[in-house]
């Protein structure tokens, strides 16, 4: 059994307390995690804070470089991570596979946003002043905080680490409970890439604890977390002037209008509905199917959801496997209980194991049932019909949860209202909510975020600007 540590100024330290980690489709134990202590939480800053004053100082070429190489190191080793993956997180195998994909391309991103430009010049003269140059600069922060979920260990990993080490920041990453591994496997990747020790700190352990000093300490300059609503709003009131970007939940939807060729979108609608379980902020759980075609939708829908397989995350032929924990399973099927009771009805699925949900389509729903208005993070969906387009929009707008939407329309004019009028962090027009790229700004509206990731877009919420002006004449 492995046996795991923190990773501390370059170094692997032993802890007093460890905890069991357990593999969602077994049951398994698989390791025995450190959990770190606060007192080692703020080692893990005060180092990150001293290799900072000499990170700060390299150049873009020298920051890429180690990015470059981390991308070298993740395509050779793929095969192994994504079994990582399978093991503590109950990721089909193919789904792993896919995720390291993406994350090799979020390192990639990584390592060429650090060559970007990063300032502009500033025409002093246009306001009167003859004798200045001014320009502008982006700078490192310092010490980020890094907080992260289990659904992407590897990918969302990266979209904390990479854009703050492209522009010279240092990091204190605090991965989920659950998925653990995936991370300390990475001290290892960025200690051969030639990342300098205590750049990269990794403390495991329980987040309820160490979440005050990672978001309060002096050292620290930007809290970077991905995770849940509650969780997330606690941290915004507990981080002062510091920066901060959140990544939190919703309930995503998507419109079908008449001209949808439904047999040409089911099959990508299923699996972002189902994939990993449902357990992705931006999987498919709201279906609004304007009544005309609903009938035919619902069958079709219920058709392709039975074609999938649950079983073995090692098996290349699974689609989707085990939740992260049984408490899940019990949850959602107390939610679907509750559904039941005031009028839904379970179309397909609704068959539980200790650890497996069938995927699972409910027709009937009403707008405040939980598993509408609510995150379901499971594989439910629900189909509801409308009959105008703008109830359709009104239906979507209900929810205080608005990261990803999407439409299904032949008609340019319904389109481009849709993508006007739906309140949602990105629009995907005739495609699913789930659609993500690594280099698109990705965050949600209301209470489901707070800034943008992206690798761009987080180099400028990772960085400082700084205004700089030369006067010309003495």
């Amino acid at each position: 059994m492995q046996e795991t540590k923190l990773w501390i100024n370059g170094k692997w330290e032993a802890t007093k307390e460890t905890y069991n980690l357990t593999a969602p489709y077994t049951g398994e134990v698989i390791a025995k995690v450190a959990k770190a202590s606060v007192a080692d939480a703020e080692r893990a800053i005060e180092g990150a804070h001293q290799a900072f004053q000499s990170f700060k100082k390299t150049t873009a070429y020298e920051r890429a470089e180690i990015l470059y190489k981390v991308v070298g190191i993740l395509r050779e080793r793929k095969e192994e991570l994504a079994e990582i993956l399978a093991q503590e997180a109950a990721k089909p195998i193919s789904a792993g596979l896919a995720e390291l994909e993406r994350t090799i391309s979020t390192y990639q991103f990584a390592a060429e946003g650090a060559k970007q430009p990063m300032g502009e010049t500033v025409p002093m003269d246009a306001a009167g002043v003859a004798d200045r140059i001014g320009y502008t600069k982006r700078v490192p922060l310092g010490v980020v905080s890094a907080i992260t979920p289990f659904n992407f260990p590897f990918n969302l990993v990266a979209h904390k680490l990479g854009p703050a080490f492209a522009v010279g920041n240092t990091v204190v990453l605090k991965p989920a409970n659950q998925t653990p591994l995936s991370s300390i496997v990475m001290a290892e990747i960025f200690k051969e890439a030639g990342l300098p020790d205590g750049c990269l700190q990794i403390v495991t352990g329980s987040g309820s604890e160490l979440g005050d000093v990672l978001a309060t300490h002096k050292h620290v300059k930007k809290l970077t977390f991905t995770g849940s609503g509650a969780v997330g709003l606690k941290l915004k009131e507990k981080i002062g002037l510091r920066k901060i970007t959140l990544e939190l939940g919703s309930n995503a939807a998507v419109i079908v209008e008449p001209s949808t060729q439904l047999e040409n979108m089911m099959e990508r609608a299923v699996g972002g509905a189902f994939g990993f379980a449902g357990q992705v902020c931006i999987a498919l759980q709201r279906v609004y199917v304007q009544r005309d075609i609903y009938d035919r939708f619902v069958e079709l829908f219920v058709e392709y959801t039975k074609r999938l397989k649950i079983g073995d995350p090692l098996d290349k032929e699974t689609d989707l496997s085990a939740m992260i924990h049984p408490n899940e399973v019990d949850r959602i099927k107390s939610w679907i209980a509750q559904a039941e009771e005031q009028g839904a009805v379970v179309a397909t699925g609704g068959e539980f194991t200790e650890r497996t949900m069938t995927p699972t389509v409910m027709t009937h729903v009403k707008a405040d049932m939980k598993i509408v208005c609510e995150e379901v993070f499971a594989p439910l969906v629900s189909i509801v019909p409308y009959d105008t387009l703008d109830e359709a929009i009104e239906l979507v707008n209900a929810s205080d949860l608005a990261l990803n939407a999407g439409i299904y329309t032949n008609v340019l004019t319904d389109a481009m209202r849709a993508a006007d009028e739906l309140e949602a962090g990105a629009v995907m027009i005739n495609d699913i909510p789930t659609f993500r790229v690594d280099n698109m700004p990705y965050g949600g509206v209301k209470n489901s975020g707070y800034g943008k990731e992206g690798i761009k877009y987080a180099i400028e919420e990772m960085t400082e600007m700084k205004l700089i002006t030369i006067k010309t004449s003495l």
